[in-house]
């Protein structure tokens, strides 16, 4: 009897941290996923407000979309490396720049 809940207890650890082990579904980029829901948010501002004219907010989404596909193609192989994330934040890098200059252009929507 003891041998046995000795076995049913040392397969439930096993499971347990076979389950512990697994890692969640995007776990590689979290700095990177909020800064991006960061950026699309204040793009959304701009165009409700009107400091981002229609082309403006396109192009700004166009980049989002792109840094999306670069992370996406990074996560591919199941780890991203140094490299791949100094890439991606400087992408966001110059995405936060283009950003900031076509909200405090002069141009407006009406």
């Amino acid at each position: 009897m003891k041998k046995q809940s000795l076995i049913i207890v040392l397969a439930l650890a096993a499971a347990g941290a076979a389950v512990a082990q697994t890692p969640s579904v995007d776990p590689a980029t979290p700095r990177v996923d909020r800064r991006e829901a960061r950026q699309e948010k204040r793009i959304a501002k701009g165009k409700a407000s009107g400091e981002l004219t229609p082309k403006e907010a396109a192009k700004l989404e166009a980049q989002q979309g792109r840094i999306q596909a670069a992370e996406a193609e990074a996560k591919s192989d199941g780890k991203v490396t140094a490299k791949e994330r100094a890439e991606l934040t400087h992408r966001q890098n110059k995405a936060n720049r283009k950003i900031r200059r076509n909200k405090h252009d002069a141009q407006k929507t009406s």
